[in-house]
């Protein structure tokens, strides 16, 4: 026999939302931060996202998981470098533009770590 209850509606709470539509919580209008998001309002918001979520996306500030994918190092590597808050994007290009030897050596490493990756991955 198959079960009739009503499907519940699958939620998370905006921590998580966030994570995944990757950007940063404290940056969000307090109606996102105060509430719970389903999976269909998710859904909603990365197909068509409102202009608040496609400005934070394209200005940041940014958590650090997206500031270490633009600067092409690895989280870790952004802490080594002394980066520990989020960074807007103008922030990240101005990084970018200067280039400082911590970057250019966790680029390095970075580089070194998706070859291994890529080795190990034919063997």
């Amino acid at each position: 026999m198959t079960s009739l209850k009503p499907k519940t509606t699958q939620t998370m709470k905006p921590a998580t939302a966030a994570k995944k539509l990757g950007i940063l919580l404290s940056a969000t209008p307090a109606e996102f931060q105060e509430g719970v998001v389903s999976r269909s309002e998710l859904n909603a918001l990365q197909t068509s996202p409102p202009a608040w979520l496609a400005d934070l996306r394209r200005n940041g500030p940014h958590p650090k998981q997206v500031v270490a994918a633009k600067l092409g190092v690895s989280v870790s590597g952004l802490i080594r470098g002394g980066i520990t808050d989020p960074l807007t994007t103008a922030e990240i290009d101005a990084l970018k533009a200067e280039n400082p030897a911590w970057l250019e050596h966790e680029r390095s490493v970075q580089a070194d770590v998706r070859k291994e990756a890529q080795r190990l991955k034919e063997r």
